[in-house]
């Protein structure tokens, strides 16, 4: 246990939480390993269609200024992660720390990311069907499944290049992220933590794999939609497709994610703090 503090974790010592951490994560049973990556995926949909709902109305409001509002909004799913508890694929980046030092084998951390990741993707496409069924793209006379439409559409038409970068830059941060909630010791600690890097990657338009499990589907699922395409203030691209979505973004994405959190922030820490 602890000692009772008030003051925040150093540097070195999250370094150190974060590694035996990964330890930990590395070598749990995989039924919950696979459940609590399933509560991941949700929290993340969650925090996607709460972005989706607040972005969709840009009236006298400054493009910066609505960003910034849906990448507060966005908080909410890694909020939900880090203080109710769940295993995020892109957080899980960070086991990495593990690795390196030789406390993981490559195969454990490997299962690990595969299991997390197909966590996160079922989970996220459950709370999508929910949200579906519920009459939520209707919303606003189908300006909401619009939005969600022309999001997806967006991000399929990003190059691999633009893709693997803006995930790269979106782990750096969400592992920073995750980074600062190991410094603190409170609920309070870890939400404040988590709001302004967060609320940075989704205001500069950085790519999230596992929100794109989320934005991307959201899109396909409702461009069809009689209600929706009447809300349409443009048209789709021939891109949306489950091959777009697949090919386009979420392997660059996901690539991206793996190198922005593992090699920028795992492997630099390892490296100032744990190497031997």
């Amino acid at each position: 246990m602890d000692p009772f503090s008030i003051d925040a974790y150093s540097p070195k010592e999250i370094a150190a939480r974060i590694q035996q951490l990964g330890v930990i994560k590395s070598k749990g049973d995989p039924l919950r390993v696979l459940a609590l990556s399933l509560l991941a995926g949700a929290f993340i949909a969650l925090g996607a269609a709460l972005f989706t709902v607040v972005t969709y109305d840009s009236a006298g409001l400054a493009g910066g200024v609505l960003r910034l509002i849906g990448g507060v909004a966005f908080c909410l799913g890694l909020i939900l992660v880090v203080v109710a508890g769940a295993e995020l694929f892109t957080g899980n980046n960070l086991i990495v720390m593990a690795y390196v030092d030789g406390q993981v084998s490559l195969k454990q951390l490997l299962n690990n990311w595969w299991l997390v990741y197909l966590g996160n993707f079922i989970g996220a496409l459950g709370i999508l069907l929910l949200i579906y069924f519920s009459g939520h793209w209707h919303t606003a006379n189908g300006d909401i499944g619009a939005h969600a439409v022309m999001i997806a559409d967006a991000k399929v038409n990003l190059s691999w290049l633009e893709a693997f970068s803006r995930g790269v830059l979106c782990n750096i941060l969400v592992c920073l992220a995750i980074w600062l909630c190991y410094a603190g010791r409170s609920v309070t600690d870890k939400i404040v933590a988590v709001l302004f890097p967060i609320t940075a990657f989704v205001a500069l338009g950085f790519e999230h794999s596992v929100a794109n499990m989320f934005f991307i589907p959201a899109g396909l699922i409702v461009q069809s939609d009689v209600v929706v395409l009447s809300a349409l203030s443009g048209s789709i691209s021939d891109q949306l497709t489950i091959g777009g979505f697949l090919w386009n973004n979420l392997l660059p994405v996901t690539l991206g994610n793996i190198v922005g959190g593992s090699v920028f922030v795992g492997l630099f820490y390892w490296f100032i703090y744990l190497r031997k």
